[in-house]
């Protein structure tokens, strides 16, 4: 049977990326850089703050040391927390199907969002205490599509349970191709929900796509894990 999921955020249970864009683009904007939607989607969605902010200057010729990424950074986190104010970011079906998991399995995320962006949504959503473990931004050297992010949440989630997990009885829920990469290179199954990037775009790193998030049965990734 399936013994673990992990979850990606920013994309699967947080239809945060609209405003992670807006954060974004206010930030550079003030930098006198301009940034379009489609440029976001197709070039920095795969990146950590970190990474996105060195790609950014690598493309607009710009010499950001790593005291002021860490002060863009800053800056659009608080930009981030003010669009995020008083509405709820998660999709539609996210917070039930967190609990069906939950109740059956133990759960993990591995993101690329900055820890205390997601604890404050999941504080406020009440889930936070369904998780047994979380890896964010600032909990690994190398960001998806390296193995890494999914790496040290299966380890985490070894230590809860008293010994490691076989990673192939694991599933990874991702939505886009770096996601789906790092989480096979870390030796998982994979879930594609298909509510950034098109199915068809994602068919080919999953083993399972879903239309949404809201979609998710735990008997099916049991199904998922027995092949």
């Amino acid at each position: 049977m399936v013994r673990a999921i992990v979850f990606d955020f920013d994309g699967v249970l947080a239809n945060s990326e609209p405003l992670h864009y807006r954060s974004l683009q206010n930030i550079l904007a003030q930098e006198g850089i301009p940034l379009t939607e489609d440029d976001y989607y197709a070039r920095y969605l795969g990146f950590d703050d970190v990474g996105t902010f060195e790609q950014i200057a690598r493309d607009r010729g710009r010499r950001w040391n790593d005291d002021a990424i860490a002060g863009l950074i800053a800056r659009k986190s608080v930009v981030l927390e003010a669009l995020e104010r008083d509405i709820s970011v998660l999709f539609p079906g996210a917070a039930a199907a967190v609990r069906r998991a939950a109740a059956r399995v133990p759960v993990a995320i591995a993101s690329g969002a900055l820890g205390h962006e997601i604890r404050r949504v999941l504080d406020r959503e009440g889930l936070t205490s369904c998780f047994t473990a979380i890896v964010s931004a600032e909990d690994t050297t190398r960001s998806k599509p390296a193995p890494d992010p999914y790496a040290h949440a299966l380890a985490l989630l070894g230590s809860a349970a008293g010994g490691p997990l076989e990673a192939g009885r694991c599933v990874a829920v991702e939505d886009s191709i770096w996601g789906l990469e790092s989480a096979r290179a870390a030796g998982m199954r994979t879930v594609a929900v298909a509510q950034t990037y098109p199915a068809a775009a994602l068919t080919a790193a999953a083993d399972l796509v879903l239309a949404s998030i809201g979609d998710l049965d735990v008997n099916a990734l049991t199904d998922l894990c027995a092949e």
